[in-house]
């Protein structure tokens, strides 16, 4: 199996560009003939894997290359800009993600002897690293397993459970197995990131965030910037500007209603806020999104 075979059987399946969902509710396929824009969104736990073209992924400080044969494992909900950088119409950019479930994940990493995790190894919300054979044969197979649907429930579950295994014990498993090692830094950062999402609009002391993980705040806020490339205080102002976006987007709510349903105080702040993040202030920002000049805007495209 080829990597040049994926990104045939995602182009028969995603015919035009734009992001594809599929009879797998994990599984989706991504379509783009030209470069876009950068566009922050927000990565959730999975695996994308790029099988033509290429994309730029940049999470805080951090910027990420990848392209054709390369896969990007997401270990938490990680506000990023991404953007296509290598695609056209003779050769779009075509890539699949597949999202994973962290108890599913844990179960499966109780039931194999994995090796403990370096000390050096920093912990990490998101690694990029060269499709190893067995691992892109599997995806092949969950692609080609779209044309029996007879067959899906049957087998989906099957390959997804064989890639989870593949992850855990490839190049991407140190990071899987911080995050799914209960009482490791990653363990604990992840547990306070996924109660910031469930509580962004809420103010919150991050030394109270420290102390509800066990963490002292000083190696708390320590290990959440390595972790997510950013500081607690940015991460949940870059989840509430995000659902912000998608309550004017979907709700058709105005930006003084949108500021203080996510917990702004001030409108103006959160004007000047989402201006940084988005480029444009909100009212401008939206009627772009809603009429884009080529393909639709915010789409992330993994």
């Amino acid at each position: 199996m080829s990597i040049e075979r994926l990104a045939h059987d995602i182009g028969r399946i995603a015919r035009i560009d734009g992001d594809h969902s599929t009879a797998i509710p994990q599984l989706s396929l991504h379509r783009r003939s030209g470069k876009t824009d950068p566009m922050p969104c927000i990565y959730g736990l999975g695996l994308a894997v790029v099988a033509q073209g290429g994309k730029q992924v940049t999470v805080g400080e951090q910027v990420l290359d990848y392209g054709m044969g390369q896969s990007l494992l997401i270990t938490a909900d990680l506000p990023v800009v991404a953007h296509v950088t290598r695609a056209d119409a003779a050769r779009p950019f075509m890539c699949l993600f597949l999202a994973l479930d962290a108890r599913a994940l844990m179960q499966q990493a109780a039931e194999m002897e994995l090796p403990p995790v370096p000390r050096e190894e920093a912990p990490r919300a998101i690694s990029l690293t060269t499709l190893d054979a067995s691992l892109l044969d599997a995806a092949i197979r969950l692609v080609r397993l779209l044309d029996e649907p007879a067959l899906v429930a049957s087998l989906a579950p099957l390959i997804q459970q064989e890639i989870m295994v593949r992850l855990l014990s490839g190049p991407h498993g140190p990071y899987l197995r911080q995050l799914v090692s209960a009482g490791s830094p990653s363990h604990q950062i992840a547990q306070a990131m996924a109660w910031l999402t469930q509580n962004y609009v809420h103010d919150v002391l991050m030394d109270e965030l420290a102390a509800r993980v066990h963490m002292s705040p000083s190696t708390f806020r320590l290990h959440f910037r390595h972790f997510t490339g950013m500081s607690p205080l940015q991460y949940q102002k870059h989840l509430r500007l995000q659902q912000a976006r998608h309550l004017m987007l979907h709700q058709a709510l105005d930006a003084g209603s949108t500021a203080a349903r996510v917990g702004y105080e001030s409108a103006s702040q959160f004007s000047r806020d989402y201006s940084r993040l988005f480029g444009a202030p909100p009212q401008r920002d939206i009627k772009r999104m809603r009429h884009p000049p080529t393909e639709s805007a915010g789409t992330a495209a993994h």
